[in-house]
């Protein structure tokens, strides 16, 4: 006699839908905040909209690299707590950076950062950093978000956006 329910075919098929829901863009009020950043957004237009919540999620393919807490041993990567405000390649003092970033000028901003995620050799020829594959503006926005929401230094003067 068979049993009445899913069988194996149907527990996969819902499973994958499950994993499609759950791992896709994000957030539900995606298709909102795209159109609240305008028609031609910058930077500054993405991080307004930016979700930080969403942005811890996309964190996590940072995560095999680096850390984001207080304290936190670096990784293959810097401990990022607290990188906004601080000058390039000197976030963690424990950290051995490419020559080219200890060399580089300026410090972390929110914009410095979105080109960053972007592509940090466009940013910074010969860092040793791997592309991260953010080609989404408002996924690096809510990276940005994030960890500008860690410890930010001096927050609206990096470019963090001002939560209320």
């Amino acid at each position: 006699m068979r049993r009445a329910g899913l069988g194996t075919a149907g527990a996969l098929a819902l499973l994958g839908l499950g994993l499609v829901s759950a791992c896709g863009r994000g957030d539900a009020d995606r298709e909102r905040r795209i159109a609240a950043a305008g028609a031609d957004p910058r930077p500054a237009d993405w991080l307004r909209v930016s979700d930080p919540a969403s942005g811890e999620r996309l964190f996590h393919r940072c995560a095999s690299c680096h850390a984001a807490r207080t304290g936190a041993p670096d990784r293959n990567g810097p401990n990022l707590h607290g990188v906004l405000g601080r000058p390039l390649g000197r976030v963690s003092p424990s950290f051995s950076y490419s020559y080219a970033l200890r060399t580089a000028s300026g410090q972390w901003t929110a914009a410095r950062l979105d080109r960053w995620l972007a592509g940090p050799q466009a940013v910074v020829p010969g860092t040793s950093m791997p592309d991260p594959g953010l080609r989404d503006p408002l996924d690096r926005a809510d990276v940005i978000a994030f960890l500008c929401g860690l410890d930010p230094v001096d927050g609206p003067a990096n470019g963090c956006p001002v939560r209320r």
